[in-house]
């Protein structure tokens, strides 16, 4: 940072000498009115004062540098990586000179805990500068903020009387972080509300609903929230329970009539992260004991993360309010890889392993196992177990030898008369309309389907698929072969029926 002023020469060339704070409160209202409320309520409300100063720049021009101090690295990330720009431009803008941003973690041990200010208060945007440089009191807590900018949480109830949980207990695993999440079109909502709870826990998408088939990185990305928010206050009170370690907690507790304890145990939570929910299912006291550690989070503005295999509109012998409630916050799905998404994972977790993955080889693979990105990785580990047992290099070849067994399985069982029956039975359509001449998009819809399938999961040439729909010329499959590959990029209910299919036909 160059040279900061005095006050008198500070602003001197700004309109009306706009000081430090004015510029700031002007750029948030420029923003606030930009950006859509929540997501400036979320990242932007919640900071503390901007410290502006001025700096000489290349040629002894002066600029303006705007420090800003972040309560945590996710939040940094974030502000840098989708607000930054815009933020400069309009500083510049106001100020009528260039405005660099600089952004910087907050020392915890520099920032006091000060009551939250009333929600119709404006927003506190600016401090009164000591000497026109610094501010001589800690950042505040600023409008709409029920908790202080950067304090440790403050449990209540029962469990207030002991110490936060250990790290064994958190039951958290280190090794699942959102650095080693490999994010794609399939789970970008879902990581993009997650990253939003990890920044601002309490706040947004509360209660965050995640749903998928198996193998989709459900569980990944709630450990990734939970080691987000450990690492930026580590005596946070964290848990990850799979739902049948609920239903085991309520049973014990039962049998010794001891629901205190359970209560302490779940009601005094900052951060509840509960795996495949579905397993509650008529289970009454069950659900009726996590209606109540819900409404006791909820209301002491603890967060909530859940996953479950369908929506919770779908969840089946679960008390309507519950699944009402899981609905009222944020319900996200995480849909199944792309082709693309697949061959990151893959060249992403071979590097894990110190072995890379030649490109081609890892779309060999991801070409072959669409199923999940559990079951890709198994595919992968048999590729680098093989080639280190041979001791020969990662080329497609190899692939082939090393996943033989499970290629082999997968031509045995899906023919294309196989997927026209499948096909036939999920649209409710006759098998004979798959090689008839009817038109209607009842019909012909379902037939662009199955061809795709053909074409993915059979190593059938377009000709000989086109003779199995009832002679049809090589050409009309290329092009249904084309729609439905595009339309799966961009539609995601037929990607989730094109899953289903698949899943069903691999048995």
């Amino acid at each position: 940072m160059g040279t900061i002023w005095p006050l008198k020469n500070k602003f001197s060339t700004m309109s009306a000498e706009m000081s430090g704070a004015e510029l700031w409160q002007r750029g948030c209202e420029r923003l606030a009115a930009e950006i859509p409320e929540q997501q400036f309520n979320t990242w932007i409300r919640p900071l503390p004062p901007a410290d502006v100063a001025e700096a000489a720049g290349q040629g002894g021009e002066h600029g303006l540098v705007v420090s800003l101090r972040v309560p945590n690295r996710f939040k940094l990330d974030w502000i840098r990586n989708q607000y930054a720009g815009r933020i400069e431009s309009i500083l510049s803008e106001l100020a009528g000179r260039p405005a660099r941003l600089e952004l910087a973690l907050a020392q915890r041990e520099a920032v006091g805990r000060v009551p939250a200010l009333p929600s119709n208060q404006p927003i506190a945007v600016g401090q009164v500068l000591h000497n026109g440089l610094r501010p001589v009191s800690p950042p505040v807590a600023v409008a709409g903020s029920e908790k202080p900018a950067v304090t440790s949480p403050q449990p209540s109830g029962p469990a207030a009387l002991g110490p936060p949980p250990s790290a064994s207990r958190h039951r958290i695993n280190p090794a699942l972080t959102f650095d080693t999440l490999v994010p794609g079109r399939a789970n970008q909502m879902a990581r993009t509300a997650a990253l939003h709870v990890a920044g601002a826990p309490g706040q947004m998408y509360n209660p965050l609903f995640i749903y998928g088939g198996v193998g989709l990185g459900k569980t990944h990305l709630i450990h990734a929230v939970g080691n987000a928010l450990l690492k930026d206050k580590p005596d946070a009170r964290v848990l990850y329970l799979h739902a049948e370690q609920f239903i085991s907690d309520v049973v014990k507790n039962y049998q010794r009539k001891t629901f205190d304890e359970l209560k302490a145990k779940y009601h005094s939570l900052d951060l509840l992260l509960i795996d495949d929910v579905q397993f509650f299912a008529g289970k009454d006291r069950t659900q009726e004991e996590f209606f109540n550690a819900f409404e006791a989070l909820l209301a002491k503005r603890a967060h909530i993360i859940m996953t479950s295999d369908t929506y919770p509109k779908g969840l089946v012998d679960i008390d309507e309010r519950l699944t009402s409630r899981f609905d009222a916050g944020l319900t996200v799905a995480i849909e199944p890889p792309e082709l693309e998404m697949r061959v990151a994972i893959l060249i992403k977790k071979a590097e894990a392993e110190a072995t890379p993955m030649p490109e081609d080889v890892a779309f060999f693979i991801a070409k072959n196992v669409r199923a999940n990105v559990r079951e890709l990785e198994g595919a992968l580990r048999k590729v680098l177990a093989y080639s280190r047992f041979s001791h020969k290099e990662i080329n497609i070849q190899l692939a082939r030898e090393a996943l033989k067994d499970l290629l082999s399985i997968q031509n045995r069982q899906i023919s294309v008369e196989n997927i026209q029956k499948t096909v036939a039975d999920f649209y409710k359509i006759k098998v004979a309309d798959m090689y008839s001449k009817k038109r209607p998009a009842s019909i012909a819809r379902p037939r662009q389907i199955a061809m795709y399938l053909a074409k993915e999961l059979t190593q059938k040439s377009l000709p000989e698929i086109g003779e199995l729909f009832g002679g049809r010329d090589h050409t009309t499959v290329l092009h249904a072969v084309r729609k439905i590959g595009g339309e799966r990029q961009k539609n995601t209910e037929l990607n989730q029926q094109l899953h289903v299919l698949e899943q069903t036909l691999k048995g």
